[in-house]
């Protein structure tokens, strides 16, 4: 059995049938389905081949579609966004990927700075020491590439988290952690954090594709290595669709409000430095692009991506985000397109 580094992981001994099949979970109080593990089958197994379907969540939506469209043309199968047939075999030879891992909370996991309430205006955020997790079950969220719903639901009675205290998690524990690259100590800390695979394909060209809602990274020989869902743009401020260039990879940025470059800022607003972290408006990363005041970064709200407006800017999950970073480099092309 391999262990990641630092991660004491237990797989979880699930049949088949005909990716997964798992107990029932607990159906979530807002009445949507209870998990479909065929689908949280192919939801980790996508994650861990680059094609993300956004949260991992046992659930169909636009995500996991655009995923397995993805998926789909790169092993040259019938493009139709379903678990077809052709698709559910194909997956079926990542199958030692299992859906689900139960895992011993390590100590560090648990460690803070957490902030509960955040303030939501900027002057406020502005005084604090970093824009952190609320709690501990927001931060394994995040390390599992999922909701602390989702949590809730894969471990029905809960327990105490704690250090030492096994949970069952989505599987999407990386395999490698050696991370290449002049990075600091604390951007390395949170790749580890956010189950970042140190594992990636080499960027040439990304493309954000508007119809699609995706930003999809192509190799130097023009093939799709990798794609992750988005968000992008909104009547007020429009994907600004064209060529432009990565210039520059800014880990746990801080981020400069400035009120005149948001059409809903209150007529109050100051402008004002708000500290890094995960729940700032732009998450862990920040891509510059050549087009100015735009780039490519995370969220505080990973259940929102596809799903809402941007103010102009590429919206991606955190994971996704500093999964990107890894691929690209100063002067990746960067290409928008409807």
């Amino acid at each position: 059995m391999r262990k990641s580094i630092g991660v004491a992981v237990l797989l979880a001994s699930i049949a088949f049938a005909p990716l997964a099949a798992e107990p029932e979970s607990k159906a979530p109080k807002e009445g949507k389905p209870p998990i479909d593990w065929t689908v949280m089958h192919a939801q980790v197994i996508l994650d861990s081949l680059g094609f993300s379907p956004g949260i991992v969540d046992g659930r169909e939506g636009q995500s996991l579609t655009a995923a397995l469209r993805a998926f789909q043309e790169t092993r040259n199968l019938p493009v139709t966004g379903e678990l077809d047939r052709a698709t559910l075999g194909a997956l079926h030879a990542y199958r030692e990927r299992r859906p689900l891992a139960q895992v011993k909370i390590e100590n560090a996991w648990l460690q803070g700075p957490f902030i509960n309430p955040l303030p939501k205006e900027p002057e406020d955020q502005a005084k604090l020491p970093a824009l952190a997790y609320t709690r501990p079950l927001e931060k394994l969220a995040e390390m599992f590439h999922t909701t602390p719903e989702v949590l809730v639901e894969l471990n029905p009675g809960g327990g105490t988290i704690k250090p030492g205290a096994t949970f069952r998690f989505p599987n999407v524990v990386t395999q490698s952690r050696d991370y290449q690259g002049d990075w600091k100590p604390e951007w390395r800390q949170t790749l580890s954090d956010l189950n970042v695979d140190a594992r990636q394909p080499k960027a040439d060209h990304v493309v954000v594709d508007k119809s699609e809602k995706a930003l999809k990274v192509y190799d130097a020989e023009n093939r799709l290595v990798a794609q992750f869902s988005a968000t992008m743009g909104s009547q007020h401020d429009p994907l600004p669709i064209g060529t432009w260039k990565i210039n520059a990879v800014d880990t746990n940025p801080k981020f400069r409000y400035n009120p005149d470059l948001f059409w809903d800022a209150d007529a109050d607003d100051k402008k004002a430095l708000l500290p890094a972290g995960p729940n700032g408006p732009v998450g862990v990363v920040w891509l510059d692009l050549s087009k100015e005041h735009y780039g490519i970064h995370g969220t505080p709200e990973p259940q929102t991506i596809g799903r809402t407006q941007s103010h102009g800017c590429i919206r991606l999950t955190n994971w996704d985000a500093a999964r990107l970073a890894l691929m690209v480099k100063p002067g990746t092309q960067a290409v928008f397109q409807e």
